[in-house]
């Protein structure tokens, strides 16, 4: 999958995670993009277009910062098995940007 997010970037395929997108910087960083991660991260890029930018480049700072990442849907059970690297969420990104996903669904209107 090509997510343009990232398409500046080298690219590599993991065959032992041949779902997970596998990214790295010219310095050496290297990060997994789980496909279901991408699905929340284009969900706040549409609800939060403005500062869109903001969560690309905390990304990258966490990248930096820790050298090896797997971005994942859940930490608990990822789909990426990457020994050596930190599992992050979404929220893990957003939350200290103070940056939250609008919640629209509710409860149903039907009663017992």
């Amino acid at each position: 999958m090509i997510f343009e997010e990232f398409k500046h970037l080298k690219q590599e395929h993991d065959k032992n995670n041949p779902f997970s997108n596998f990214y790295f910087y010219e310095t050496g960083e290297s990060f997994y993009v789980e496909p279901a991660f991408y699905t929340q991260l284009m969900g706040f890029k549409e609800q939060h277009k403005e500062r869109f930018p903001e969560i690309l480049k905390r990304m990258e700072e966490v990248v930096k910062s820790n050298k090896k990442v797997v971005f994942t849907a859940n930490y608990e059970t990822p789909l990426t098995e990457a020994e050596g690297y930190i599992y992050l969420e979404i929220t893990d990104i957003t939350d200290p940007l103070k940056i939250y996903a609008e919640d629209k669904s509710r409860g149903s209107d039907y009663g017992d």
